[in-house]
């Protein structure tokens, strides 16, 4: 081999100048494509972190904060027609269970009729930080963890004192010997204004949803009046359901387009088939 053919050889074997100029610079733009991959990956975490910790602090401060009614239920008066009321004492067990269920606002009084009608426990429970809670409200709920039996449940429906219909639910209970008891149940709901014996009506995706509007107006309430004797708890559902609804926003007779709102409504009625 000549030494002519060993000089060209070497040139040609030589990088060029394109090539040891342009490897530094694509290793150089790898290298910054990374780190913007990096700085975007980081800015995207904290702006998670950011838009979890807002909903997340807010519905942390349902469970804190009670949402109010504009005239708490314990303004209810003592006194209705013939029926005269005095608070129920609270065990610290069940206040537990209130607030894990929560009851936003409540109240539980026994009233005794003067006109001979008996007596009759009336309990109404509002549900607006997280209107799903109700379910854990429910008789069949709290009866049965308290001992009781249940023997049956029927839907009825009464006329209030200014002519509103509504549907309820009639619950039967009983001890077993040695204590036997029984106890007549008598409840019914309100969804955000509208009246209801249908329980499907809040008790799905969207009913348990959290109101982290803190909107008072939208909220499940449960209205129930228990007795031992059914008269008597027919006797005060009839007479003090007016008066209960105008403490819970929207329960009048009629709902914002001026149509009556009946009891279940039509759209619970398709429910049941």
């Amino acid at each position: 081999m000549g030494l002519s053919h060993l000089v060209y050889s070497f040139k040609t074997n030589l990088p060029s100048d394109t090539e040891k100029v342009s490897r530094p610079i694509r290793s150089g733009s790898g290298k910054t494509q990374m780190w913007i991959v990096w700085i975007l990956s980081v800015v995207l975490l904290i702006s998670a972190g950011i838009a979890y910790r807002i909903p997340a602090q807010q519905i942390r401060r349902l469970g804190e904060d009670p949402i109010a009614l504009p005239v708490p239920l314990s303004e209810f008066p003592t006194k209705v027609g013939d029926w005269a009321g005095s608070d129920i004492g609270i065990r610290s067990t069940t206040k537990e269970y209130m607030q894990d269920n929560f009851a936003d606002d409540f109240f539980s009084r026994r009233y005794d009729n003067s006109a001979g009608k008996g007596w009759a426990d009336v309990y109404v429970v509002y549900c607006s930080s997280r209107p799903g809670g109700i379910l854990g409200h429910r008789p069949r709920v709290c009866y049965r963890a308290h001992g009781w039996q249940h023997e049956g449940t029927e839907t009825m429906q009464f006329t209030t004192a200014r002519g509103q219909v509504i549907d309820y639910l009639l619950h039967r209970f009983y001890k077993a010997p040695p204590e036997y008891e029984r106890m007549i149940v008598l409840s019914f709901y309100v969804v955000s204004g509208r009246v209801t014996a249908n329980e499907r009506d809040f008790s799905g995706p969207r009913g348990r949803r959290p109101n982290i509007a803190r909107d008072p107006s939208r909220y499940v309430a449960q209205v129930q009046i228990s007795s031992s004797v059914q008269k008597s708890a027919e006797a005060a559902l009839e007479e003090m359901a007016d008066e209960i609804l105008e403490f819970l926003p929207g329960a009048g007779s009629e709902d914002a387009s001026g149509k009556p709102l009946g009891s279940a409504g039509d759209d619970a009625k398709k429910d049941d088939g």
